[in-house]
């Protein structure tokens, strides 16, 4: 893909969201940071749910660390590995509290220090808490990458030193909230959206699907054959061949 297509991909993306957000509802640093851990194969909806208890308790890492991880547990009990992520969020609120001041720092190495906090982590919060041009490269982020060919790469930081590299200065900023948002809701995994897609002419997707009188069909499968396995997989909600 080239300078110039990676460019208008960008460029629309904007003029469709100019203002991307996190759907993690937080009001701190702080608050995003136990957000974005508790989100580790969670749904934003679920940890949403369980914050809207937590932080009205709890929202700063001396509170977290004075309930201890048996009285985080109640609050966070709802979401997938609760026990574990329970013991990270009391911990690095410990951390947060002995060796910053209670403040999330604004430093890629401290941050990937605490419990529970890598590098995907970490960009989060670099970006969305301090505007940061970062680029956490999650499932999503990495899905849209491989699939338009936008970034291709074998592993999540290949993609992510793409990506830097590779988008405009003007759109890093918000780049990975419109991968992610697109990866989300219209770019998904098993039946990808080609036809909302606002930027389904520059993809470079092989196996584009488009909303025709019926089902989903390849929509550059030249050989009836083609159309035709396309079709079946579409219906029996297969993923769409190729790369994801």
């Amino acid at each position: 893909m080239n300078r110039s297509k990676r460019a208008a991909i960008f460029a629309r993306l904007a003029r469709a969201n100019p203002e991307p957000r996190s759907e993690l509802d937080h009001t701190t640093p702080f608050e995003l940071l136990v957000a974005v851990v508790l989100s580790a194969q969670a749904t934003d909806k679920g940890v949403n749910k369980a914050t809207a208890r937590l932080f009205p308790v709890a929202n700063t890492p001396a509170a977290i660390a004075a309930l201890g991880v048996e009285g985080l547990i109640p609050y966070v009990q709802t979401i997938g590995l609760f026990r574990n992520k329970a013991r990270n969020v009391v911990a690095l609120s410990e951390i947060l509290v002995r060796d910053h001041g209670g403040e999330v720092p604004r430093d890629r190495e401290a941050l990937e220090r605490l419990p529970g906090v890598g590098r995907k982590t970490a960009n989060v919060v670099l970006n969305v808490a301090f505007g940061e041009p970062t680029i956490a490269v999650d499932t999503h982020v990495f899905r849209v990458a491989n699939r338009t060919g936008l970034a291709p790469g074998e592993t999540p930081e290949e993609v992510e030193a793409k990506l830097v590299k590779l988008v405009p200065d003007e759109y890093r900023l918000h780049a990975h909230h419109w991968l992610i948002l697109h990866g989300r809701y219209v770019c998904v995994a098993r039946r990808p959206r080609c036809g909302e897609c606002v930027i389904g002419d520059l993809c470079e997707f092989r196996h584009k699907a488009v909303k025709v009188s019926g089902p989903v069909v390849a929509a550059d499968a030249g050989a009836s054959g083609r159309r035709k396995r396309a079709a079946r997989g579409a219906n029996t909600g297969g993923p769409p061949r190729g790369r994801p």
